[in-house]
Parts: structure tokens; sequence; C-alpha cells
């Protein structure tokens, strides 16, 4: 097995508050923190020390307070207290973890009535870290007995040219797949390179990241198009992407919230999950893909970040045509990992009362990324960020660790919950690089 770690250490800045970004964009405040382990990652028992920087206008800010409170990541914080900025810059000693994990530090300034926020995570032999959840042991059964169920259904869809997302290098079309016999459906966009050659192209499954809305920006990788794959986007709540956005927020609004989310309908109950037809719909998508006379025969690729990175891991753990998988800090992995008293992943069930009940924790296994994982046998490519607080860096070396295939990672410390363009274009470049 191979374990080839790359990591990117950059200087940790954010904005005004904490977002999905954290590179100060149009912000007066710069902060800038330094753990004193440039890899960010310590010894279970060792102390993590962290330099302070505060520059507004890009002058240093001396004789400033800046509170702090630092703890286990998304724990309650076991220190809070206050430091004076000197000529702009202090030290702070956050402690250590008896355990493997991860500790994160807030601060906080308030300058001219204005609250500014800050955060910086380090990890505590992360390589350690093994997830709490357990795979049932009818784990196989259950899927086994779902998937061949569901290949019952014939192969059935529509194709439309999508002439708003054609170009001169590529074509696009709108796929409608039919699921079942109830008239489930699934959407997608097809991308193919121009003039396309029968037995030419390795296949691509993009799976959504979570929530209910049109598929995000279909042209933002059309690049793989361009470079002679075939790319399958897809929406996985059988919602035509053409409807407008208003639309999509109207469902949204009454279909989604915190009480009643697609994520939590049917958890009681492992058959009657929403996430068992979803999980099912990456095998019918790998089903159409496979059957295009344009498909080289030969490679099966499967990518997506947050909750697509979770589908891309589940489907290459469920479908043995699946040669290489790439998965952005995903999510739904060791969901229930708070009852281990550390951080959990997404959907983070646990801020929500009573879903931690012995039937909900029950089929969370059944659908927990990290029981998909320990099936993998295909070439694997994860990264992730420590600052992320939507998918935990905990979760995501859960993962990564149960992994028992060749596989790779890029791990950029300052990152919350995204990805640069740079690093979405390694993920090509890795996938050509292992092409069969």
């Amino acid at each position: 097995m191979k374990n080839r770690v790359l990591s990117l250490i950059i200087a940790c800045i954010t904005t005004v508050v904490i977002l999905a970004e954290n590179y100060p964009y149009r912000s007066d405040l710069l902060w800038v923190t330094e753990p004193d382990h440039p890899d960010w990652i310590y010894t279970t028992g060792e102390n993590a020390k962290i330099k302070i920087s505060l520059f507004r206008y890009g002058i240093p800010q001396d004789g400033i307070t800046v509170r702090y409170e630092t703890g286990s990541e998304l724990m309650p914080a076991d220190k809070t207290g206050s430091i004076v900025l000197r000529n702009g810059k202090a030290e702070l000693d956050i402690g250590t973890m008896e355990k493997p994990g991860f500790r994160d530090c807030v601060f906080n300034v308030v300058m001219n009535g204005k609250k500014y926020s800050h955060h910086v995570k380090v990890g505590f032999s992360p390589d350690k870290i093994r997830p709490y959840t357990r795979m049932p042991e009818d784990f196989m059964d259950f899927w086994s007995g779902n998937i061949r169920k569901a290949s019952e259904f014939p192969l059935k869809y529509t194709k439309e040219k999508a002439k708003e997302y054609c170009t001169d290098k590529i074509d696009c079309y709108l796929v409608k797949l039919q699921l079942n016999s109830n008239g489930q459906a699934v959407y997608a966009y097809l991308f193919y390179p121009k003039d396309v050659r029968p037995g030419s192209c390795p296949v691509v499954l993009s799976p959504p990241g979570a929530g209910i809305k049109t598929i995000k920006n279909p042209m933002r990788h059309k690049y793989y198009a361009e470079e002679g794959c075939i790319r399958m986007e897809f929406e996985i709540h059988g919602l035509n992407p053409r409807m407008s956005e208003e639309q999509f927020k109207e469902i949204s609004n009454a279909f989604n919230t915190k009480e009643n989310g697609y994520l939590t309908n049917g958890l009681d109950n492992k058959d009657n999950y929403y996430m068992k037809r979803v999980y099912l719909a990456c095998i019918r998508c790998i089903d159409l893909l496979t059957s295009l006379p344009e498909w080289d025969g030969k490679n099966v690729i499967v990518q997506g970040a947050s909750q697509g990175g979770a589908l891309a891991l589940v489907t290459a753990g469920l479908d043995k045509r699946v040669t290489l998988c790439v998965a952005n800090h995903p999510a739904l992995s060791d969901m229930a990992g708070y009852m281990a008293g550390r951080a959990g992943g997404y959907p983070h069930f646990v801020r929500t009362e009573g879903m931690y009940s012995k039937e909900k924790l029950e089929t969370m296994a059944y659908y927990d990324v990290v029981n998909f994982a320990r099936l993998i046998k295909a070439d694997t490519f994860m990264t992730w960020g420590y600052n992320d607080n939507t998918c935990p860096p905990t979760t995501s070396y859960a993962v990564f660790n149960t992994l028992e295939c060749n596989k790779d990672v890029l791990i950029t410390p300052i990152n919350e919950h995204w990805t640069s363009e740079e690093t979405e274009r390694e993920l090509l470049d890795w996938i050509k690089g292992h092409l069969k």
C-alpha cells in the first residue's frame, strides 16, 4: 500500500467572520497564526503553541486584547482567557490531547465596536484516529440484496441536447434516469468531448454536495470533457435542474429544514431511510455510464466533495466496476463519533434532540462512509483541511485510516469547507496519472 502524503502549509488567514472561505476579501483586518510545528501535527501529550499576528491596513495592532477559547474540535471549550498583542504579536499555549484528535482555538477581538473572529485547529497523532462506527454483521447482505433488487429494473433514461452548455470543445446532454417502477428518477448533465469516438473515454461520475438545489454550475468542471473524459454531474432528488432558483428555494424551504430534512427522513429504519435510494441511484448511474458506446471499457471514476465525496466513497465500496475514487472532505463519515466524546461527521445529528436513539444509531451504521471505506479496492485520493467545521478533519482521518486500498492524500491545513481551483485541477491530474 502506498501512502503518499502531500502537505500544503500556508499562513492561516481569515475574513471578518468564519465563513466557507477564510482568506481576506476586501477586509481591513488580517490574522496570521503559526503553529510551532510547521505541519500543524503533534503527538498526543505534546503541548501546542500558536503565534498570533493581527494587522489592520497592514499595520501591526499593538496593545489589542484578544480573547480566546480552546478545546477539542466541535466540543465545548475547556480553556478560555485573553492575551494582549505586543507589536501586533503574541504566543499562546493551547494545550494538548491525550487521545488522537484535533484541538481548536477560536480568537475574538473587538475593534471600533465590531467583532472579528478567527480559528485554527491542530492535530494530535491523527494517523491513529479510528472510527467509532462499527460495521453491522449483515451489512453486506443488506446492500447486496438491495442492489440485486434494484438491478431487476431495466436501464431506462432520456437524453436531450443541452445546447446552453455545449461549446466548440464539448457536447452536453440533459439526462433523466429512471430508478425503479415507482417512477423515481434523477437528473444529470452528461458531458462529452466533441466528436468523441466509440470506446475512447474514461467515465467520471460526480455526485452532488448536500442540499436540495439545482446542479451547481455544471460548467465548472468542463475541463474533464475537454481533456477526454465523459463526466456525469447528477442530482439526487429527482428535480429537473432547469427549474428556477426560486422553485428550488421553495422546495428546499418546505422539505429540507432541521426537523424534516432529507438526511433525517426515515432514519428510524434502515429499509426506509431516504439515502437508500440515493446510494442505489449511484449504482444505476454507473450502469448508465458503462453502457455508453463511447466508454473505453476500462476506467470508471467517482469524484465528489462533501456529500458528493461521501457518495463517491460509497459507490466505490459498493460497485467493483469503479477503478478510481476521489473524495474531498467527505460528509456522512463516522456520524456517531460524538458517542466517543469527539467530533462526528456531517450532518451532525447530535445537534438535534432525539437523533441518537438506538434505532437511528443502528440505521446510521448501514449508511456511514467508514463502513463502505472498508470495502474499497480502487485506488483512492482524498483531500481535506484542518479548519473545516462542516466535515471535521477527525472524520476524514477516520475514513482515510480505514482504507486498505492504494491511497494518496493532499492535506491543506488552512482550508475550511472548500478546495481551491488549483486543487480541483490536481484531482484530474491524479486521475489521468492512474488510468488503465
